[in-house]
């Protein structure tokens, strides 16, 4: 997949979500300086107006953070008993997994993720590498070895506008690496938390 979004998820309608998640960003860097009030009026009514995900795209593009290569990476050992991360977790630029013979799950949907950018580094061993990203997230997998474990995505593909993407390197070992969006109970727990 690529970084950015494709000709015709570009063209794709945008939703009264996509919209709003735009606008909260658009609120975000004005709160912190990074456009002033006037820009903040102009790219806000244009999110509000917006049909498409190409409409969307140029208004935070230049407002997303990138910090990468910053601190130390997350490091996670599955060993013998397995590793998870799951719920709400602060994403780090780099995260470097060795998933053992236990295996190794990172769920992103409930962290908190202000990088454009993302790099995780796997090894999936002998456990294999479980994934699992939020609608819209992109997902890069071009540089990882599938090994004999091999690669399965079935995440949707479509990248939302601001949303991160998390670049995957490494090698998918015997267990091989799984990557998946959130299921239906975790989509509709999601809904319920937000008032939808």
């Amino acid at each position: 997949m690529t970084a950015e979004p494709s000709r015709s998820a570009a063209r794709m309608r945008a939703s009264d979500a996509d919209r709003e998640a735009v606008v909260e960003q658009l609120r975000e860097a004005a709160a912190e300086g990074r456009i002033d009030l006037d820009e903040l009026d102009v790219r806000l009514n244009l999110a509000l107006t917006a049909k498409t995900y190409g409409d969307l795209a140029p208004l935070t593009d230049d407002l997303v953070p990138v910090v990468a290569g910053t601190g130390e990476p997350l490091t996670l050992r599955g060993g013998m008993h397995g590793v998870n991360r799951t719920g709400a977790w602060k994403v780090p630029p780099l995260i470097v997994v060795q998933a053992g013979m236990g295996g190794a799950r990172l769920d992103f949907s409930e962290a908190e993720c202000r990088l454009r950018e993302v790099e995780l580094e796997v090894d999936a061993q002998m456990g294999g590498v479980r994934i699992v990203v939020p609608e819209g997230w992109a997902v890069d997998t071009d540089a990882l070895d599938l090994g004999l474990g091999g690669l399965r995505d079935r995440t949707s593909g479509t990248r939302t506008p601001g949303a991160p993407l998390l670049r995957i390197t490494g090698t998918c070992g015997m267990g091989g690496v799984r990557l998946r969006n959130p299921g239906f109970r975790a989509r509709r727990r999601q809904r319920k938390e937000l008032g939808r």
